[in-house]
């Protein structure tokens, strides 16, 4: 058996945590809205025809903020196509999915949704196929309590209250070449700085988010960063980027690392930001939201969509150039090593706390996602579900920055790699902390001994574990809860050192106090 030490000091703060970090993200893809979110003649609809099991389990998945409506499907959407009576509303083309989108859930509906579960509501802007024209009307529409034209337009269609959205995103990786109104750097900057700029003009309060590198791997990552934060840096408060990771080849030891990854990205993103700062002789430092992450397996055909949508589809769904409604897009059912890794990546976000102050998952409900449901039929978790809830349940007050002695492995993907990797939280007015690990050995449980003493006299309140001796298990319509955390009974202290025994391939949360 392996070991590994950790030591835990509330006094090397990273950042504190904002709820933000633990949003997702809704875009009309797929099953996520159509018999994801809302069914009307599902047993469970609810008067608006919301799904209330669904409900139920994204108020226990514990998400701070949803980003809506997308995502690719936003560069070429029509937010006037979702708002009045439905039976009026059209019928469009979804070039980004090559589907038929009723519009029957538009901003009104999923703004009343979020409200159900309890989450902050996220608005991402047209800046491909529309302009600043239309990023003010839905700023109008959504946020002035009235008066105007808009504003009595949207009471009329049955909101008295303004929405009051805070959070905008001026487009959607407009550095991809697969993005309608896809534009060079400068030119999609020029756009959305002048849209930032009106949209403060009407609404002061807002909080805007440029449009940074869609993925790690696009051949004009930073660049395309720099050059947007040169144009925008004074006008917005927020860079996003993206990242998606999964199993290639059969290579299970670069998958597990997928947290160095997401670190290099980010602190490649942040330094980026910072030199234009620096250039800018800025006094304000600007925040990143990393507002699309998860496994997604795309092979070969990553950054091939929309394009090559058709490749995402079950076969029996579509044929020829039918355009179906929410059809089975991009469903990956997902396995205990794939719950492992998205701990591993919730690890990497907290240890960028203090930067990284917005992060959605992607996405929410069928596509990529952590609850699968099928139509008349069951919701139920899939194995992602559990560490993102543990963490988002359980990380509250500040990051800490800890210490981590770990034996290391060699990755193709990564190069040397530590075993166990660990962040930790504090909450001193509660009088809580928690530690989050991974341990990415396949074939070695590792014990890991915890140095608490710092922290004062600590118990452990639980602690749980996802682990299982087949990586590959997975839940299923047929067997929905194959797969749950457990409680490490190895969890033991004696209030100054805490130690643990970690499975091989494995993530843990313990609750302290």
């Amino acid at each position: 058996m392996t070991n590994a030490r950790v030591t835990i000091d509330p006094q090397f703060v990273v950042g504190a945590i904002n709820r933000r970090l633990f949003g997702s993200f809704i875009e009309h893809m797929g099953r996520a809205v159509y018999t994801g979110i809302y069914e009307p003649g599902h047993p469970t609809a609810d008067d608006e025809g919301f799904r209330r099991d669904v409900i139920d389990l994204v108020r226990e998945l514990g998400v701070s903020a949803i980003r809506y409506p997308g995502g690719n499907f936003v560069s070429g959407f029509q937010w006037k196509d979702g708002i009045g009576p439905k039976e009026e509303r059209p019928r469009r083309l979804n070039l980004a999915w090559r589907s038929t989108e009723t519009n029957q859930v538009g901003l009104h509906e999923f703004a009343s949704w979020t409200e159900k579960v309890g989450s902050e509501l996220m608005y991402a802007v047209n800046l491909g196929t529309a302009d600043t024209t239309d990023a003010l009307e839905v700023l109008e529409y959504a946020n002035i309590e009235k008066g105007s034209t808009v504003s009595e337009q949207r009471i009329a269609n049955g909101r008295t209250d303004a929405f009051g959205i805070r959070m905008w995103y001026l487009g959607n990786e407009m550095d991809g070449p697969w993005q309608l109104g896809h534009s060079p750097a400068d030119d999609y900057a020029k756009k959305a700085s002048r849209t930032a700029k009106a949209l403060r003009q009407l609404d002061p309060e807002v909080e805007l988010v440029a449009s940074g590198s869609s993925h790690p791997t696009m051949a004009t990552f930073p660049e395309w960063d720099r050059t947007v934060l040169e144009y925008t840096y004074d006008d917005v408060d927020y860079i996003s980027c993206h990242g998606y990771y999964e199993e290639k080849a059969g290579d299970l030891g670069s998958f597990l690392a997928c947290g160095v990854k997401m670190d290099r990205y980010l602190d490649t993103v942040i330094a980026t930001a910072d030199y234009v700062k620096a250039l800018k002789r800025s006094d304000k430092t600007l925040e990143i939201s990393f507002d699309e992450w998860n496994v997604w397996y795309l092979g070969d055909n990553l950054r091939s969509f929309p394009r090559q949508a058709d490749r995402f589809y079950r076969t029996d769904e579509i044929e020829g150039n039918d355009w179906p409604e929410a059809p089975r897009l991009a469903e990956d059912v997902y396995s205990v090593a794939d719950a492992v890794v998205v701990g591993g990546l919730l690890i990497s976000l907290l240890r960028h706390a203090d930067r990284v102050t917005s992060a959605s998952m992607s996405m929410l409900v069928n596509v990529i996602a952590p609850i699968t449901t099928e139509p008349g039929g069951a919701a139920w978790r899939q194995t992602t579900f559990y560490p993102f809830a543990l963490t988002s349940a359980l990380a509250h007050g500040v990051a800490l920055d800890v210490r981590v002695e770990s034996d290391h492995y060699e990755t193709d993907e990564h190069g040397s790699v530590a075993l166990v990797d660990a962040v930790a939280t504090h909450d001193a007015d509660a009088g809580r902390s928690a530690v989050f690990l991974v341990n990415r050995s396949q074939s070695d449980d590792i014990t890991v001994t915890i140095d608490l003493a710092a922290l004062g006299t600590t118990a452990v309140l639980d602690a749980q574990t996802m682990a299982d001796d087949d990586i590959s298990a997975r839940n299923t319509r047929e067997d929905p809860d194959r797969v749950r955390p457990t409680g490490n009974t190895s969890a033991s202290t004696d209030g100054s050192v805490l130690t643990i025994t970690l499975p091989a391939v494995s993530w843990t949360a313990v609750s302290l106090g």
